[in-house]
């Protein structure tokens, strides 16, 4: 995995782990790997992948049944999905807009190009 300076890394593993749960290869009830497995897969300290765990738990993407490991919760997709939209909105649009704005771009030109980026 390649990381990019702007984020810190706990919350790159952790949109890692979203987008795993987004396009289905982990789904409600799998296990996740283990802090180990996931800091090994991915090259970083575990104590990393163990904030990114902590971090996961408090938005209820993924749970831990003691002695067993770490699973994703039934609601992880929506959870993961409500947290990342609002890191969007607060973080990111305002750039995007901003952008937009200095480019002088209308959202017709967006909605254009939105469209051309969706078709096959």
């Amino acid at each position: 995995m390649n990381f990019h300076n702007q984020t810190a890394i706990y919350l790159q593993i952790a949109e890692y782990i979203g987008e795993q749960i987004l396009v289905q290869n982990w789904k409600p009830d799998d296990k996740v790997p283990s802090i180990r497995e996931l800091a090994v897969q991915l090259e970083v300290n575990p104590n990393t992948v163990q904030r990114t765990y902590d971090f996961l738990q408090t938005r209820e993407v993924i749970h831990t049944k003691r002695g067993l490991g770490y699973f994703v919760t039934p609601a992880a997709e929506q959870n993961y999905l409500d947290w990342r939209r609002e890191t969007f909105i607060q973080n990111e649009l305002p750039i995007f807009f901003k952008q937009m704005r200095l480019l002088r771009m209308d959202f017709d030109e967006l909605e254009k190009r939105y469209e051309a980026l969706l078709a096959p």
